[in-house]
């Protein structure tokens, strides 16, 4: 299967062909639809046959085992092995998703510290920060920086690295809670340029300027050094 997300994350529609299907879904030979994992929601939108009929993929989930990805359908046609349809993401979703994903790149320059976990959605997102003793975060002072890297308009580029290089790099892994497998062949660096390098899975835009406008909407108390930063869209 040939995950087109990482190769064109701005790929929107795409021609291919049925793999197989069970109870959960169908697998195709290619996909443009990101699966749920690392903090990010799973791609939504329609898969429609060559005789028109549409039918919502309402959840996108990789296996574990077999690194397969099947796209869940809201109902269960049968759709023949080899039966060529078409896929369509949920743009306006998908691209939000690549917004905050990439601010959230942005927010781990801001507060270069040990992060615990974060999700995001299509509203927002947030980050969990394990702080250093003594360290007060300033909300108003992450806000400046955090609008200075994306009024920057960094360009953001996508690299790839054999697992087994980035186990002699772990500083390249921000979020030890949910590390990649480095057992695969390749893994995927984001990189930002001139401010961040990291391993990460998700999808991205192009420039840190695409991210627009964001606000810094609270800090909570998670534990003793446990900080949560919450970052929404003001659109």
């Amino acid at each position: 299967m040939q995950e087109r997300f990482y190769i064109d994350p701005y790929q929107t529609t795409l021609e291919t062909t049925v793999v197989s299907q069970d109870e959960l879904g169908v697998v195709l030979a290619d996909t443009i639809f990101y699966p749920l994992g690392g903090g990010q929601p799973a791609d939504t939108g329609t898969l429609t046959t060559q005789d028109g009929v549409c039918y919502p993929i309402v959840n996108t989930l990789r296996d574990p085992d077999t690194r397969l990805i099947t796209h869940c359908l809201a109902e269960a046609p049968a759709l023949p092995v080899g039966s060529t349809v078409t896929i369509e993401l949920n743009w306006e979703r998908r691209h939000r998703h690549m917004r905050m994903h990439t601010c959230q790149h942005l927010l781990s320059v801001v507060l270069p510290i040990e992060i615990t976990g974060g999700n995001l959605t299509e509203e927002g997102g947030r980050m969990d920060f394990n702080l250093p003793e003594g360290m007060v975060l300033d909300k108003s002072a992450i806000q400046q920086e955090l609008d200075r890297l994306i009024r920057e308009d960094h360009q953001v580029n996508l690299k790839l690295v054999p697992g087994a290089a980035l186990r002699d790099q772990p500083e390249l892994i921000k979020t030890m809670s949910a590390p990649p497998p480095l057992e695969l062949d390749e893994i995927h660096l984001v990189e930002i340029e001139g401010i961040d390098l990291q391993s990460c899975a998700g999808t991205h835009v192009r420039h840190t300027g695409e991210i627009g406008k964001v606000l810094v909407k609270k800090i909570e108390n998670k534990g003793a050094r446990n900080k949560r930063v919450h970052v929404v869209f003001a659109d």
